[in-house]
């Protein structure tokens, strides 16, 4: 773990924390490094985990230092690295909710649109200056940021330097949950315990099948979905959750709740 990275865990859950305040956690080479190391395997008992941030900022984006004189063979390698990295958080084991403050501009947008659910304090302002400086998206957010709000809208942010709010993020669909500011990462951390409290399988069809039967063509999707559904129901976990409910051992959902539990 390098020294950009600060972990913190309680039980089934860990707090990975971008440590650069003072580069407002613009990313190195060696962070994003660091992020798919953890990503690739998360330590034991992990079920969730929350991505904060040191300072103010979530994440500025590439640290410009790094970025040198590439050439195109150099600027294409470095662009998959991160990548890989990314891939590692979005296609991972466990579910990761992100704390969005201040900066979430560039690398940092697509570094968040790699995690699962993310929860904006009202300081929070989105943006891809790439298009104003020459350059384009290398993280992965042509292909993340679009599924999210549509290629639309992502070309207005990169032609015109638009810069979003937290309600305008929320609005379109960057931000599933704003909050306070100050309580993101309270409210996090109790997403991710909600989240923990799943079973391990039913994380895994989430994170795994979904985002696939999401892209397949329909019947290709179903019949994923059907396979996922008898594999899932078929688990211990799940017999002895759905013997709870049918017993009255379990809540049930309620219309002033946000909690949906079996």
């Amino acid at each position: 773990m390098p020294p950009s990275l600060r972990l913190e865990q309680d039980g089934a859950i860990a707090v990975l924390t971008l440590a650069r305040a003072a580069k407002r956690n613009a990313l190195d080479d060696v962070t994003v490094e660091g992020l798919a190391g953890f990503f690739r395997r998360p330590p034991d008992r992990v079920r969730a985990v929350v991505l904060n941030a040191d300072g103010d900022h979530f994440c500025a984006g590439l640290d410009l230092a790094e970025l040198g004189e590439r050439d195109v063979v150099g600027g294409l390698h470095h662009s998959r690295m991160w990548h890989e990295a990314f891939a590692q958080l979005e296609s991972g084991s466990v579910p990761v909710v992100s704390v969005l403050k201040g900066a979430v501009i560039g690398g940092g947008l697509e570094l968040a649109a790699a995690t699962h659910i993310r929860v904006a304090e009202p300081s929070a302002f989105f943006a891809l200056p790439e298009g104003r400086r020459g350059l384009f998206v290398g993280g992965g957010g042509s292909v993340r940021v679009p599924r999210l709000i549509g290629a639309h809208r992502m070309a207005d942010m990169m032609l015109t330097g638009r810069v979003l709010s937290a309600d305008q993020g929320a609005a379109i669909g960057l931000v599933h949950y704003r909050v306070d500011e100050g309580a993101g990462l309270e409210r996090a951390v109790e997403l991710a315990g909600r989240i923990a409290e799943n079973s391990a399988l039913t994380n895994y069809a989430v994170l795994q099948a979904l985002p696939r039967i999401a892209e397949a063509a329909p019947d290709t999707g179903l019949l994923m979905e059907s396979m996922m559904s008898a594999i899932a129901q078929d688990s211990a976990e799940a017999k002895e959750r759905m013997r709870a409910f049918l017993a009255g051992r379990a809540p049930k959902v309620h219309a002033d709740r946000e909690e949906a539990s079996l």
